[in-house]
């Protein structure tokens, strides 16, 4: 399916707004819109499998490939949780056929990956409205800067670009505020337990 331009604005169009704009148009170059919002994150996460910046680069295309075809089969409610699933899954079924053929080394083991793998944070989607109550608290509790990037990115949906802009700071330290923000509320989620 060719990459089709689409007349009109996306960037501030939410993930939402996006996918049913894709699945009512088929249009290449909303999907294309959608995943280029968390292209560094597949990339990271297949970098985190593969240990290997060209089979990482080909991963995250090959995504894209089975995203666009693959988001109309599914319910998809939060695109970047599903995206994420859809990731890790894809990566875990390349490292199994690779292990098939080829003796992999110990510390390239799949049980290491998955024993490195990070739980599943909740503020990632799926949360229950007991778990959304606690996690408002434990939001309202972080350092500014922390707190402004996890609003801005997990509840606005923007990307690190447009949290950087808005804050006028550098994409790096977005990214950071965010690690160490998805860190405390981790903390501070087991504290309430």
């Amino acid at each position: 399916m060719p990459l089709i331009p689409f007349k009109g604005k996306l960037i501030n169009r939410t993930d939402e707004q996006l996918l049913s704009l894709f699945l009512r148009e088929n249009n290449m170059g909303v999907i294309g819109e959608l995943f280029g919002r968390y292209m560094h994150l597949v990339y990271g996460v297949c970098l985190k499998y593969f240990r290997n910046r060209d089979d990482s680069k080909d991963a995250v295309m090959n995504i894209f490939e089975k995203v666009s075809t693959e988001v109309a089969r599914h319910q998809v409610t939060n695109f970047k949780s599903w995206l994420y699933v859809v990731t890790k899954n894809y990566c875990l079924m390349e490292l199994r056929k690779t292990k098939r053929h080829t003796k992999m080394q110990p510390e390239e083991n799949i049980s290491v990956f998955m024993e490195k793998e990070e739980e599943f944070h909740p503020i990632d989607g799926g949360r229950e409205p007991d778990m959304e109550n606690k996690l408002q608290d434990c939001i309202e509790k972080l350092k500014n800067g922390q707190k402004k990037c996890i609003l801005l990115f997990y509840y606005k949906n923007r990307c690190y670009r447009e949290i950087a802009s808005e804050l006028k700071i550098e994409e790096k330290k977005v990214k950071s505020y965010i690690q160490n923000g998805k860190r405390n509320l981790k903390l501070c989620l087991e504290n309430k337990k």
